[in-house]
């Protein structure tokens, strides 16, 4: 993806298709467990979208025919990557609610959240500023901006778009940090509102999954905000429009701790039927992408789109990621095909370096195409996706190990 190219999709996409931000914790969905299906998942989520970025700027996925669709859709790990995040973090608070295990204390939540996120992600920020906007070092408000996350709602920036050339993805971080300071906030919200309903799991359970359905509901209202007087594309890139997949893991994260509360109730039954048959939910989310990419969604990557699509677009992308993820977190114990699968070493070394994945990416596929004197939108995919990948591995495996590793285990005294 070109710089051009990148800063003029906010006007003229609903669903912005630039980049994902992998879900960057490492926390297990429980009250210190971990769920190793789900770095799978994430491994997978976090290559597919650096194989979109590099097919964006090779014009792959600009192709005609159904192969360049499916390509011009690997934005669909962003709400991937927003429901893993709804689903880890809500967890323990919904199993506080259900079954009486302590809730995470909001101020080490919060703080666990800033060690695990921004120290690598500054690191990216004055590389890249170094590297292509040198112009720009000196201005203080532009550090502030960027540091703290807030590019989503400079709508009279400088780089006119996403963010500064090889930041591009970060506005989906930025979505992330809204959601993590707004969680404790919704999640004691929501607690209430169960607890007003009795004792009863089964019936605090409905109450949360009402509260999260409204909270689904929202995306779909600011859509028409979006539109309606008049088209603010900038409005996509706000919170708002992505509350629907979190919604949609926070509504998993449910429904594993009532099963947890009622191992004969509904939820456990409905938790035993999806890890019965993976493969059927595997398929629906793959029909589900297929539909994505036809035009209902609106015209790929470049062009107007309409409400329609980008109401479709909303409810595609949560089937896609709601489908997927299901089977990976409501995994039987014990040994299973999904487990063996998603949870295996390599893919749980995958998963951890995803965040680097994710930070780095655009700053290898810039430096790449810099190297190899290559225009944008030209060149082959598959000869432009192997080094890319190679250098934004290497990367991601050099900050997981001289960076996130470090904090993590700061963030561990902080759990004591």
């Amino acid at each position: 993806m070109t710089e051009t190219s990148s800063r003029s999709v906010p006007a003229v996409r609903p669903a912005v298709r630039l980049a994902v931000r992998p879900a960057v914790h490492q926390e297990a969905a429980g009250a210190g467990g971990r769920l190793d299906a789900l770095d799978g998942v994430r491994a997978v989520a976090s290559f597919t979208v650096l194989l979109y970025h590099v097919a964006n700027e090779t014009g792959a996925a600009l192709q005609e025919g159904f192969a360049g669709a499916l390509l011009s859709r690997g934005d669909v790990a962003v709400p991937i990557f927003f429901a893993l995040s709804g689903l880890l973090l809500y967890r323990p608070f919904a199993t506080a609610v259900l079954t009486g295990a302590p809730a995470p204390r909001a101020g080490a939540y919060l703080w666990r959240r800033a060690v695990r996120i921004l120290p690598s992600y500054w690191l990216v920020v004055a590389v890249a500023l170094l590297l292509w906007s040198r112009e720009h070092l000196a201005d203080v408000w532009n550090w502030i901006v960027l540091l703290t996350l807030n590019q989503n709602y400079a709508v009279e920036s400088w780089w006119h778009g996403l963010g500064p050339k090889g930041l591009a993805q970060m506005w989906s971080l930025s979505v992330e940090a809204a959601f993590y300071l707004a969680l404790p906030l919704l999640a004691a919200g929501m607690a209430a509102f169960a607890r007003r309903g009795g004792a009863d799991a089964d019936r605090r359970a409905r109450r949360l999954l009402a509260c999260l359905g409204a909270l689904a509901a929202a995306s779909f209202a600011w859509t028409l905000l979006v539109y309606y007087p008049e088209y603010r594309p900038h409005l996509n890139l706000w919170p708002p429009r992505s509350a629907v997949f979190f919604a949609a893991g926070m509504a998993l994260a449910v429904v594993m701790a009532w099963a947890r509360a009622r191992p004969d109730g509904p939820a456990a039954r409905f938790a035993r039927g999806v890890a019965a048959s993976p493969g059927s939910w595997w398929l629906v989310a793959a029909l589900a992408y297929a539909v994505a990419a036809s035009p209902v969604t609106g015209t790929r990557f470049l062009g107007i789109d309409g409400v329609w699509s980008g109401l479709f677009e909303l409810l595609l992308y949560t089937a896609v990621a709601f489908c997927l993820l299901a089977p990976a977190a409501l995994l039987p114990d014990g040994g299973s095909p999904v487990r063996s699968l998603l949870g295996n070493r390599f893919t749980g070394f995958l998963g951890r370096i995803s965040y680097g994945v994710f930070l780095w990416q655009f700053v290898a596929i810039y430096a790449w195409y810099g190297f190899t004197g290559q225009q944008p939108f030209t060149g082959d995919l598959l000869a432009n996706l192997v080094p890319v990948t190679a250098l934004t591995v290497g990367l991601a495996t050099l900050t997981y190990l001289l960076v996130e590793r470090p904090f993590q285990r700061l963030n561990a005294l902080v759990k004591r």
